[in-house]
């Protein structure tokens, strides 16, 4: 058996983007670090590290800035992974479209949510992402390169090719969504399922930081979506579509639900009856925070403690498969939670089996209206991070 040898120098310029990768990725992932912190995080020797910093500093993805006042020895400079490297990022829901601007390092420089008066098509996403851009103009000249697109979308879509195979809540089926977006913004756009993208945020800048294998729930106008983490990979599935798990049995016999079945979590858990007992039409994170918050009457603990019930029934379902250190629950069901966090911790802890529900944490997700855009802001920096180069 024999083999074809690298050209010449191949094999060592393919070490050197790994170990560029893994410098630029760490900056990004912990934020700024010493060069003795990186020393140290990557084995390599100082000098490499200094020639490593300096070239992803030429390339315009890193910068150094003086270590702060006040500490002990040598100064060693704090390298900082360049947040004016920005990702586009877009996320289509049933009444409205959010775009922002995402840094490296998770840093959201603006997020504009632009609401819609019935759900958009794939034709109103791109034109309604084009108009809020342009009043972005501003904030993309002042980035140093935008690296792409990234859009979280509430239903099955194919990473590969930012094909949507069903999103059910916006009526979209086997609809090309990336191709669209990209000839209209010029930019490389990837997609993914929102859920999915925000587990991966959250694992990354958020609640679940600390852990490895984390459940992550998040609670939309769209619905329910999950996602998994294990042994800090996200678990996908064969063919990408891992995680719906709004759509877990939580009541025989209960409300119909657009898959086929009854009693799904997300019709028994559902933003839409909780806006009507708050007496809203819509509403963001912070505006839905407050009035759950500020309205503490019967009507409203009723019928957020009903929906606590039935989260839980779903939780612990999740606990007793999957085993997780931490369940995260983002979106409207972060401030289901908040509302009576006791409730929800009990319920899991007596239901599940042999003690699993009692040493499981339950977090509300910490990245909150920022979620999903930090999420899918990770798919357009992700060839960046794999494999840095100038602009």
């Amino acid at each position: 058996m024999t083999s074809t040898p690298l050209p010449v120098g191949r094999g060592a310029d393919n070490l050197r983007s790994t170990n560029l990768s893994r410098i630029l990725t760490l900056l990004h992932r912990n934020g700024p670090l010493s060069r003795v912190n990186l020393t140290r995080l990557t084995g390599f020797n100082r000098s490499t590290v200094g020639a490593l910093v300096g070239e992803l500093a030429a390339m315009g993805l890193a910068y150094e800035t003086d270590s702060p006042a006040g500490r002990v020895g040598r100064p060693s400079p704090l390298v900082h992974a360049n947040e004016r490297v920005a990702a586009v990022v877009i996320h289509p829901d049933v009444d409205a479209v959010t775009v922002g601007l995402v840094g490296l390092g998770g840093r959201v420089h603006r997020r504009v949510r632009h609401d819609t008066v019935a759900r958009p098509s794939v034709a109103d996403t791109v034109s309604i992402t084009r108009a809020v851009l342009a009043g972005m103009a501003p904030e993309l000249a002042a980035m140093d390169r935008i690296a792409g697109a990234g859009v979280a979308v509430p239903g099955l879509t194919r990473t590969s090719d930012g094909q949507v195979l069903l999103a059910p809540h916006l009526g979209w089926r086997d609809e090309p969504l990336a191709a669209p977006l990209a000839e209209a913004l010029s930019l490389p756009v990837f997609a993914g399922n929102d859920a999915t993208l925000g587990s991966v945020a959250e694992s990354l800048f958020g609640a679940a930081v600390d852990t490895d294998n984390t459940v992550y729930l998040n609670g939309s106008a769209s619905g329910i979506g999950g996602g998994i983490i294990v042994a800090g990979t996200p678990l996908r599935g064969a063919d990408g579509y891992a995680g719906e798990l709004g759509h877990t049995l939580v009541r025989s016999g209960g409300e119909p639900c657009h898959c086929g079945r009854r009693g799904c979590l997300e019709t028994e858990v559902n933003l839409a009856r909780l806006l009507r007992v708050l007496g809203l039409d819509r509403a963001d994170q912070d505006t839905l925070d407050a009035a759950v918050a500020e309205q503490q009457t019967a009507a409203v603990r009723a019928e957020t403690d009903r929906q606590l019930d039935f989260l839980a029934v779903a939780l612990t379902n999740f606990v007793n498969i999957f085993n997780p250190d931490a369940v995260v629950l983002g979106g409207f069901l972060g401030t289901l939670f908040a509302s009576n966090p006791q409730r929800l911790t009990d319920e899991v802890a007596t239901q599940a089996m042999a003690g699993l529900g009692r040493s499981v944490q339950l977090r509300r997700a910490a990245l909150r209206s920022e979620l999903l855009l930090v999420g899918a802001a990770e798919l357009a920096f992700a060839p960046v991070l794999a494999a840095p180069r100038p602009a």
